[in-house]
């Protein structure tokens, strides 16, 4: 196999041969003919062809409506799941870590702080496992029509957007309740940290969805990371309350940094580390480009061995 198929979009296009350095350009294509495709080896690096991308934007839109309406068809409570599940998660550690065991919240009420955690966490866990199983639960596309299987992956990181969106309705009534909102212009940054979770979400899903293919126990090995990563990211506390030294060592979890940026900028808590921050970045680009290289490389034996 070995191979990957590019979309050549101009309408009059030379076809280089293996054997040539140039072949004479074919005539012009008559208007409605199909469109031109080169195949030419995959290669090592990750080279995305955004102008493909672009083409195929009407199919993301329709990849992530279908996820959608599935996730609530046939559903008792339909949209409400989307605040039901935050609540839920964050309701008994506000009970039990909040008026138990006193965890440091700083100058911001504990329920605020853990239920703005648990939102941007819910996303970015939801991202991750959609992203992971998205190249299995597609396998009928996967075999039998071409188009860029980046998408498969780039919908499920888009997917959760609707939910967390959903969830934040919960979150500003606990704003209000307790009297915490943001200072000022800061609010124009939180949406650069949602993002730092969809770009840590994405790099994580194409090395799962790729490992998924091949290794069908990855989906039951998610689930056991994911209950752990609160407990990692500074969910349940005040991440400038603990000491530095742990601060450093939570840092290499981009997750960490997405809280703790979410926090300063929604609810006008301590100010990030920037150093931290640049190391949460940092590691986020790395699990990009790291699984995006990881993607191409085995994207084209995803149809023979799914």
């Amino acid at each position: 196999m070995g191979a990957s198929i590019g979309r050549v979009t101009e309408t009059q296009a030379p076809v280089r041969k293996a054997h040539s350095e140039a072949a004479p350009a074919p005539a012009r294509e008559k208007p409605g003919s199909s469109p031109v495709f080169v195949i030419r080896p995959a290669s090592r690096w990750p080279r995305v062809d955004f102008g493909e991308l672009w083409h195929y934007r009407e199919l993301l839109g329709r990849l992530v409506w279908r996820d959608l309406v599935v996730r609530y068809k046939q559903t008792f409570l339909g949209v409400t799941w989307a605040l039901l599940v935050p609540i839920f998660a964050a309701t008994i550690p506000i009970i039990v870590l909040g008026k138990f065991a006193k965890f440091p919240s700083g100058d911001i009420p504990y329920p605020v702080l853990v239920f703005s955690g648990v939102v941007a966490n819910q996303y970015f866990t939801s991202a991750v496992t959609g992203a992971s199983a998205s190249v299995v639960t597609n396998v009928n596309l996967v075999t039998k029509v071409y188009f860029p299987r980046l998408l498969l992956p780039l919908a499920g990181v888009v997917v959760p957007v609707v939910d967390f969106l959903l969830a934040m309705v919960v979150l500003v009534a606990l704003m209000w309740r307790y009297d915490r909102w943001p200072n000022g212009a800061l609010i124009a940054l939180a949406p650069l940290f949602i993002v730092l979770a969809l770009v840590t979400a994405l790099g994580i899903g194409f090395l799962l969805s790729t490992l998924n293919v091949r290794y069908r126990d990855v989906p039951y090995a998610i689930p056991v990371f994911m209950q752990m990563l609160p407990w990692v990211s500074g969910v349940y506390l005040e991440i400038r309350e603990i000491p530095e030294k742990w601060q450093w060592i939570m840092s290499l979890n981009p997750v960490t940094a997405v809280v703790s940026g979410w926090r300063w900028t929604m609810l006008s808590g301590p100010a990030p580390d920037p150093a931290q921050i640049a190391v949460g970045v940092a590691v986020a680009v790395a699990l990009l480009v790291g699984g995006l290289t990881f993607f191409r490389s085995y994207e084209p034996r995803f149809a023979d061995t799914i």
